[in-house]
């Protein structure tokens, strides 16, 4: 993705926060507990969005603080209920003390970070061997239709986002989670317009991916007559600790 429009669809969700928190796919258990464990701990949420994985954190046990720093995307997730109200605030600068919390996670959200400000402002929030954990949904391209949905929606894959973390952390880890979430075509459709690549574009170019999505569900051997189908994803989830 060219870095230059990165603030710009970084901004965008908020528009679209209430379909956001409605249509994104939630994490796999196994892949949050991969990352944190299974013992209570302190863990912000940060980029927490509309609190998809911050209801997860807290209906898993752990003292969640989301922190968000678009204003449309912490009233959805305050209305939504099931976590803590949203803190203000963004990966590079994170309301919070020295070493205050025991873990931070980021889903679907540290390709958005300013990566050589928010590594240090990570850590500092972290206790010495804290886990900063990175996590992304990914769709499975193995899958043919799913591969072709991504030529679609050009959308690069979190290999692409994952860079090394600085003398602050250990060694990154990774852990591949696999499910799927059930959708119709218009389910599909929803899903696209969620992302920041369409909030982003011009009505034509809107129209355009519509289009091909019709297509898509239409035409394609896999997909072509029925209601429903399963949308294979790979949860790419990271670990580093907190050196020190």
């Amino acid at each position: 993705m060219d870095p230059s429009i990165l603030p710009t669809r970084a901004r965008s969700f908020g528009q679209a926060a209430d379909l956001y928190d409605r249509i994104r796919p939630r994490y796999p258990t196994d892949a949050i507990r991969w990352i944190l464990g299974d013992h209570p701990l302190t863990v912000v949420d940060l980029g927490a969005g509309t609190g998809i994985l911050s209801r997860q954190l807290a209906g898993l046990g752990y003292e969640v603080i989301p922190v968000e720093p678009d204003s449309s995307m912490r009233q959805r997730l305050n209305a939504a209920g099931g976590a803590p109200e949203a803190v203000d605030g963004s990966a590079e600068s994170i309301p919070l003390p020295d070493a205050a919390v025991d873990a931070v996670v980021a889903g679907q959200a540290y390709h958005w970070f300013d990566q050589d400000l928010a590594h240090p402002e990570i850590a500092r929030v972290l206790k010495p061997g804290g886990v900063f954990g990175p996590v992304w949904n990914e769709r499975d391209e193995r899958v043919a239709w799913v591969a072709a949905l991504s030529e679609i929606i050009e959308d690069p894959g979190a290999d692409e986002r994952v860079k090394p973390l600085g003398p602050l952390f250990g060694e990154l880890e990774r852990a591949d989670f696999r499910h799927s979430v059930t959708h119709t075509p218009q389910t599909l459709l929803e899903l696209v317009r969620s992302r920041s690549f369409y909030l982003t574009s011009k009505p034509a170019k809107r129209a355009a991916v519509d289009a091909a999505i019709h297509d898509l569900c239409a035409t394609h051997p896999e997909l072509a007559g029925r209601d429903e189908f399963e949308l294979p994803y790979v949860t790419r989830a990271y670990r580093a600790r907190r050196s020190g």
